[in-house]
């Protein structure tokens, strides 16, 4: 099935008369239950175009199908909607709150949805990134490593058709972003679609395809012939 279908995409920024062209004429598709990694330096393009797919932003023209819906009619408020309850989001930031226990990290998104149980569903949340030892625990107390894995719970928690991961590894040492890259290909193979935006090669050979964009042109579209398979430090997944 066919979860994501962009055609001739553009987008434009225009700032006192100035027009700057960041996507042009950009055409993919993506299927459920693939791990498509979007790959350029920076400048390319890639973000502008993970917040389009995401519904933080809109094109300037093309179309932009998500599950087989035209999306150029969809309200602010129905877009808003489907952010809370289609997509999730994993930043290389973490983007968590501050003074507050991972439980209830976890359990922010569900205060915006219709689902009920808020504390069974994100407790199997966290067993599914290997942190229900940390329920209680606050932010400040847990390891970078640690905090990633939360931030995919959280990305988890409202069961979304997809996860977009924007440098997820870009601030952890190599044996915590082994465990999330883990992690992700885990939640893939149990049928997760996931969107992954990096700049780097050893992030992006994670995933089984790769989509490359260079000065906002779509310049490569293929599967990746040796993937890697990560394999986490015992220590960090308990």
């Amino acid at each position: 099935m066919t979860l994501i279908n962009v055609e001739d995409l553009d987008k434009d920024y225009i700032n006192e008369a100035v027009v700057t062209h960041v996507l042009d004429h950009m055409s993919f598709t993506v299927d459920q239950g693939e791990f498509v990694a979007i790959m350029g330096p920076s400048g390319s393009g890639k973000s502008t175009l993970m917040h389009i797919l995401s519904f933080l932003d809109r094109p300037t023209t093309g179309k932009y199908y998500f599950e087989g819906k035209d999306t150029t009619a969809f309200t602010d408020d129905y877009l808003a909607e489907l952010r809370n309850e289609r997509i999730g989001f994993v930043f290389q930031s973490f983007n968590l709150l501050p003074r507050t226990t991972v439980l209830d990290n976890v359990k922010l998104p569900l205060l915006y949805s219709k689902k009920k149980n808020h504390d069974q569903l994100a407790k199997k949340a966290l067993e599914a990134v290997g942190l229900s030892h940390r329920l209680d625990y606050y932010t400040n107390q847990i390891s970078g490593g640690e905090k990633q894995r939360v931030a995919i719970a959280r990305a988890l928690v409202c069961d979304p058709a997809v996860i977009f991961a924007d440098e997820p590894t870009g601030n952890l040492d190599s044996k915590s972003g082994n465990t999330v890259m883990h992690i992700l290909q885990q939640l893939n193979d149990q049928g997760r679609t996931i969107i992954l935006v990096t700049h780097e090669m050893d992030t992006a050979n994670h995933a089984k395809r790769i989509i490359r964009i260079k000065d906002g042109h779509l310049v490569a579209d293929e599967k990746v012939k040796n993937r890697t398979i990560a394999t986490p430090d015992k220590e960090l997944v308990k």
